[in-house]
């Protein structure tokens, strides 16, 4: 398994942005499908964006469709999040998943986990 490690979290006011990232190590990274989903407190994780293995196809959640961006770099072991027109609802514990092969959008499909990287949004 893929070993993950998210960045770029932190504290921003409504309307910012930020830039999350997630470097990959200890496997096959071009051959992994990549997805970011969130968690708020005493809320279910929830999907918010995946990436097929070579970035040809991407899915959003409706609630960020617009406003996130989803992209990777192989050649780093790299998979980003580009948030931007943050509101407060986006606050939550961003974690970052991988899997081999196909794009999936539900956590249970997917080996690799992070540890998470928090992002606050002030209103």
């Amino acid at each position: 398994q893929v070993q993950l490690v998210e960045s770029g979290g932190g504290l921003v006011q409504a309307g910012g942005s930020l830039r999350l990232s997630c470097a990959a190590s200890g496997g096959t990274f071009s051959s992994y499908a990549m997805a970011w989903f969130r968690q708020a407190p005493g809320k279910e994780r929830e999907f918010v964006s995946a990436i097929s293995w070579s970035g040809g196809s991407t899915r959003y959640a409706d609630s960020v469709k617009g406003r996130f961006t989803i992209s990777r770099v192989n050649d780093k072991n790299t998979v980003y999040l580009q948030m931007n027109s943050l509101e407060p609802e986006d606050t939550a514990v961003y974690y970052c998943a991988g899997r081999v092969r196909s794009i999936a959008t539900i956590p249970a499909a997917f080996g690799s986990w992070g540890q998470g990287t928090q992002v606050t949004v002030s209103s």
